[in-house]
């Protein structure tokens, strides 16, 4: 699935300074039932995430895990 497709939101990362932070939040996002895709932009702290059934909490839990916050 493509992150242009429907389905897809972006959020915005809070905290992240290199490449590992990046890393961290993609790979927790990437694992939530529901997510087909996602990229991570470390210069914005743009998280888009594509896919069908997962919901924002579970964005915000993973990105938590990770080590980050989600900006409101």
């Amino acid at each position: 699935m493509s992150l242009s497709e429907s389905g897809s939101r972006s959020y915005f990362v809070e905290g992240m300074t290199c490449g590992h932070c990046v890393a961290a939040v993609k790979e927790e996002v990437e694992e939530i039932k529901g997510v087909d895709a996602v990229e991570v932009e470390l210069a914005t702290g743009r998280l888009t995430v594509a896919g069908d059934g997962f919901d924002d909490s579970a964005i915000a839990a993973a990105v938590g895990e990770a080590g980050y916050e989600m900006k409101t």
